[in-house]
């Protein structure tokens, strides 16, 4: 109970110290840095200098705690939602689609790519290195977290370390170099709508919502009499979240009988966090074929997932392993800055060839997203569009529904890590290229059509 005591309320006080100097510092506030990340840092350095103030088992336990985390967070993706007919999803989103897919098959490209031929030889480091780029920039802390057990699984703890590593450190390069980007697009008159700021209300500047214009958490869908509304969305969470257990016992035992023989086992070290958004996908169906779906509120999960991805982020980074970290530092570089120039260069070059309208706008928040998270993404979305004039958001949005299931922490993440490690990293080198031409040649294909139709 005291090494539970010591968990809840270590985090909670990174948290608090993470908003009290995001409020109090203004480079803080212009670089939108969230309050999680300012917190693990704290940690982290508090971890470092003082070793032994905090329990060892408490340590032992914020450390495993990501990982509870993204099971948490993924199955809360899709309760409460409605999903639009697939046309409409692909007529908006389809040229959205192919940019995300092309970055983040494009990061496995180039993070396996630059290791095998680069960093194994010079560096001896492990060939799922190169994975790392994907893991921590499209997927970030969650993925990573949610991904720990895989690492254990084939014995490279020390991945979880720099898959933190480069997950703050794809959160800090999508926060500042998005907003150097945003900065770029207002000086040559690319975008218009842009609220300085200092021109923005000084409560809002230090991320606190003005008294009279606070929005609503979410609707409470059940009397408190009879169960308490967040209690009620927490239980949904929990049901979605033990049939992802169960979807994996029933593919480990499958694959046990089905390979009997085979010696590599590729469901023992794959990640839950996946299933668990598979489990939340069926309890929404179920609610909707019951006709109870209207019982399942997206803000209130919304709000949950919010809340676990700022105590995850928190514990992560304040987790990372120095020395480990230490260890690797020139081979992080050179795939961080790798990753770097990639998401630059679809923004500033394919973007504008790519999208027709809202080029900017709907890049950026590709860009976003593909360094830091989703929320990176929406949170630079909302800074240059901020009434939703375009349709970015909504493109944004419908892509989310193809593009999550599977990259950025999807089932795909889960898989090649697995992959990499039993077959090897030419055969997923190879994969991952076929992967990325065959989403290259429609993105190209649509960037002819543009150039033809502005003809």
């Amino acid at each position: 109970m005291t090494t539970a005591l010591w968990v809840v309320a270590f985090l909670s006080i990174l948290l608090i110290v993470g908003k009290a100097l995001r409020s109090l510092i203004p480079l803080l506030q212009m670089l939108y840095l969230p309050s999680a990340v300012v917190g693990g840092i704290i940690g982290l350095i508090f971890v470092q200098c003082f070793p032994g103030v905090v329990p060892g088992e408490a340590l032992a336990i914020i450390a495993k705690t990501p990982g509870f985390l993204i099971s948490l967070v993924f199955a809360t993706l899709f309760l409460g939602v409605t999903v639009p007919p697939l046309k409409k999803v692909f007529s908006l989103a389809f040229p959205q689609l192919c940019f995300g897919q092309v970055m983040a098959w494009g990061q496995y490209v180039l993070g396996i790519g630059i290791t095998g031929f680069v960093l194994m030889p010079l560096f001896g480091v492990r060939e799922a290195f190169g994975n790392l780029l994907e893991i921590g920039f499209e997927g970030g802390h969650g993925t990573v977290g949610g991904m720990s057990a895989s690492f254990e699984s084939f014995h490279w703890e020390d991945g979880i370390a720099l898959g933190y590593t480069v997950a703050t450190a794809g959160m800090i390069i999508g926060i500042v170099i998005g907003m150097m980007l945003v900065n770029w697009a207002v000086r040559h008159r690319v975008i218009s709508q842009v609220a300085p700021f200092a021109d923005r209300h000084p409560l809002l500047r230090r991320g606190i919502y003005p008294l009279f214009h606070r929005p609503s958490a979410g609707c409470q869908t059940v009397q408190s009499d009879s169960i308490d509304s967040l209690a009620w969305h927490l239980a949904l969470v929990g049901i979605a979240m033990l049939l992802g257990v169960a979807i994996l016992f029933a593919l480990q035992k499958l694959e046990a009988w089905l390979f009997p023989h085979f010696s590599t086992r590729l469901m023992i070290g794959f990640p839950l966090f996946p299933l668990c958004m598979i489990g939340g996908v069926i309890v929404q169906l179920i609610a909707r074929k019951m006709r109870l779906h209207y019982l399942i509120d997206h803000a209130q999960m919304q709000r949950i997932s919010g809340a676990s991805l700022d105590f995850l982020v928190v514990s992560a980074v304040t987790t990372i392993r120095g020395e480990v970290v230490t260890a690797n530092w020139l081979p992080l570089l050179i795939l961080i800055t790798a990753g770097t120039i990639l998401a630059i260069w679809m923004v500033v070059f394919v973007a504008p060839r790519l999208f027709r309208k809202a080029w900017f706008e709907r890049a950026i928040a590709e860009f976003g997203q593909a360094t830091g998270v989703t929320a990176t993404g929406l949170l630079l979305l909302r800074t240059v569009d901020p009434e939703s004039r375009t349709d970015a958001a909504q493109a944004f949005g419908y892509k989310q529904l193809i593009h999550e299931p599977f990259m950025g922490g999807g089932i795909i993440t889960a898989l090649a890590f697995t992959l990499v490690c039993t077959i090897g990293w030419k055969k997923w080198l190879i994969v991952s290229v076929f992967f990325f031409i065959l989403w290259l040649i429609p993105m190209l294909l649509i960037m002819k059509h543009n150039k033809k139709t502005q003809r």
